[in-house]
C-alpha cells in the first residue's frame, strides 16, 4: 500500500471516528439531561473525550507520514505510538471519573432515582454507532498498520460496553434496582483499565522496537535466498518503527565475484524485501564471503 492511499484510509477512519462521536455526545447530553439519567450525562463527557483523543490521533497519524530527513533518517513513525500512549491518561482518568461517580452513590448515599425509558433507547443507539465504528476502526488500523488508529479503536471499543452498562443500569433502575446501575459501572471500569493497560504495552512495544510478529523475520530471510546469487543470510535485525519498519541484513556470496556484480544482488534484495515484505520501508544490505561472516563489504 502506497503512501497517498495509507493516508486516505486512515484520514478517513479518523474523520468517522470524531464526526460519530461528536453526534452521539451531542445527542447523549440531551437526552441525558431531559430523562434525567446521570450515566447517559456522563457518557457525554466521555464521549467528549473520545473526540479529542481521535483528535490526537489524527495529530500522530499526520506525524508519522512525514518523510525521512537529515534529523531523523529513519523518518517519524514513532510519533504514532507516542500519541497512543496519551489514549492510555484519558482512559485512567475516565475510569477515576467513574469511580468517583460510583464512590458517591453508594458510601455517600447519592441519589438513585431511575431515568426515563429514552435513555434506554438512547443507550442502544449508541452500542450500535459505536460498534460500528470500532469495527471499521480496527480494519483500517489493522490494514494500514497504524498504532495510532487502532489505539483509537480500542478505545472506542470500550464505548460499545459502557453503553450495554448503561442500557443494564437504566433497565434494572425501572424493575426497582437503582443500585444496579453504579454496580455495573465498576465492571465498566474494570473494562477500560483492561483496555488501558493492553494499549500502554503495545504502544511502549512499539517505541521500544519488538518485532511485530514472529514470522517477520523468516519471510525477510526466504525472500533474500530467492535472489539469484545469494548463497547465506545471517545477522538480519528489525528495527520497528510503528506503522513500518526498517531491516539490516548480511547476505553471502561467491569470493569471485566483482564488486559490480556484488552491488547488483545487494541491490536486487533491497528491492525484492521491500516489495514483497509489506512492512519493511528501509534495507541495509551488507554484502559477505560465502563462507565467512565475519568478512563483508559494504
Amino acid at each position: 500500500m502506497d503512501a497517498i492511499e495509507r493516508e486516505k484510509k486512515g484520514r478517513n477512519a479518523i474523520i468517522v471516528g470524531i464526526s460519530g462521536n461528536a453526534a452521539l455526545a451531542i445527542f447523549n447530553f440531551i437526552i441525558g439531561t431531559l430523562s434525567g439519567s446521570t450515566a447517559l450525562v456522563a457518557e457525554a463527557a466521555h464521549t467528549f473525550a473520545d473526540i479529542l483523543d481521535s483528535s490526537i490521533a489524527f495529530i500522530g497519524f499526520k506525524i508519522g507520514l512525514k518523510p525521512p530527513d537529515t534529523e531523523h533518517p529513519y523518518g517519524y513513525g514513532r510519533a504514532e505510538s507516542l500519541t497512543g500512549l496519551l489514549s492510555v491518561i484519558f482512559l485512567i482518568f475516565i475510569a477515576y471519573e467513574i469511580l468517583l461517580d460510583v464512590y458517591r452513590k453508594l458510601l455517600l448515599g447519592g441519589a438513585l432515582t431511575p431515568p426515563d425509558l429514552t435513555a434506554a433507547l438512547m443507550a442502544l443507539v449508541g452500542i450500535v454507532v459505536n460498534y460500528t465504528m470500532t469495527t471499521y476502526m480496527t480494519r483500517v488500523g489493522r490494514e494500514i498498520n497504524s498504532p495510532a488508529i487502532s489505539s483509537d479503536a480500542k478505545h472506542q471499543r470500550v464505548d460499545v460496553f459502557t453503553c450495554m452498562a448503561i442500557f443494564v443500569g437504566i433497565i434494572g433502575s425501572r424493575f426497582g434496582v437503582p443500585i444496579l446501575d453504579p454496580l455495573v459501572a465498576l465492571f465498566i471500569v474494570g473494562l477500560v483499565l483492561k483496555t488501558a493497560f493492553e494499549l500502554a504495552r503495545d504502544n511502549i512495544n512499539n517505541i521500544i522496537g519488538k518485532v511485530p510478529s514472529d514470522h517477520l523475520l523468516p519471510d525477510i530471510k526466504s525472500v533474500a535466498l530467492l535472489v539469484e546469487g545469494v548463497s547465506g543470510v545471517h545477522s538480519i535485525k528489525i528495527n520497528y518503527f510503528g506503522p513500518y519498519a526498517s531491516v539490516d541484513i548480511h547476505i553471502e556470496v561467491e569470493p569471485d565475484l566483482s564488486v559490480i556484480e556484488a552491488h547488483k544482488i545487494s541491490t536486487m534484495v533491497e528491492k525484492r524485501i521491500i516489495s514483497q515484505v509489506e512492512i519493511v520501508t528501509i534495507v541495509n544490505v551488507h554484502v559477505c564471503i560465502t563462507g565467512e561472516k565475519g568478512v563483508c563489504f559494504d
